[in-house]
């Protein structure tokens, strides 16, 4: 998997150098720092123009991509014993939103993110880099039916709760235990099977005239609620 950007490549060295195959820095750059980094790192280094780069890219590159392995997904059986906090990504589509969400979760220090196998955006160099590279730090589960893995986290002594606008206040609910938040679809919100499964929905108020709020931004709000009432 190609990614790029300044930030993932300094993350991506910092906290895990192994998943780097080669680094591919821009003829000419003058950046000193990243080249320095990346001459000190003893990974093989390429010189390619910038117009190469450009088409290899499906982005802003600045000058450097790196070839890393592709992220190895974990297993519920994994993590599930010594968590406490799961975020589910209801058929997320857009990559700058898993990205997003990703990077909230490494932040608040969320234990793992449950993805479905179907319809869900997969890891790919947007993601990694809307994520500032915070998914080198993440644990992301695929699971084959949301459903299921939730029935699987209630006999684990998990509360699902789920987001829609039609649910209670959001800073109602109690959030100690082991809380599973789920995040639904951008355009759809959750499926629903997986909304009949949840213990709680949670809404969070609109005061403006727009009914809804960006999938990441709503993951960001609720992540924080229950971090800071499990305090």
């Amino acid at each position: 998997m190609l990614v790029y950007g300044k930030n993932v490549f300094y993350e991506t060295l910092k906290f895990n150098p192994n998943i780097i195959r080669k680094i591919i820095i821009q003829e000419g750059l003058k950046d000193e720092k990243i080249i320095l980094t990346a001459r000190k790192s003893g990974i093989s280094l390429n010189y390619r123009s910038k117009n190469y780069m450009d088409k290899l890219a499906n982005g802003v590159h600045q000058g450097i991509i790196m070839d890393v392995v592709d992220y190895e997904y974990f297993s519920l059986n994994d993590v599930i014993l010594n968590s406490s906090f799961f975020v589910i990504l209801d058929h997320i589509e857009d990559p700058h939103n898993f990205g997003a969400i990703i990077r909230t979760c490494e932040a608040a220090g969320v234990d793992a993110i449950i993805i479905p196998k179907d319809r869900e955006v997969l890891i790919n160099a947007t993601v990694m880099k809307t994520s500032a590279a915070s998914l080198v730090r993440m644990k992301i589960i695929r699971v084959s039916n949301l459903v299921q893995t939730i029935d699987i986290l209630k006999k684990n002594e998990f509360w699902i709760v789920g987001t829609d606008m039609l649910g209670e206040d959001y800073k109602k609910i109690d959030y100690n235990g082991k809380i599973a938040l789920v995040i639904g679809n951008e355009g759809k919100g959750m499926s629903n099977l997986v909304r009949k499964n949840c213990d709680f929905i949670a809404s969070i108020p609109m005061y403006g005239s727009i009914n809804s709020l960006n999938a990441s931004v709503s993951a960001g709000i609720m992540i924080y609620e229950v971090i800071r009432n499990r305090k």
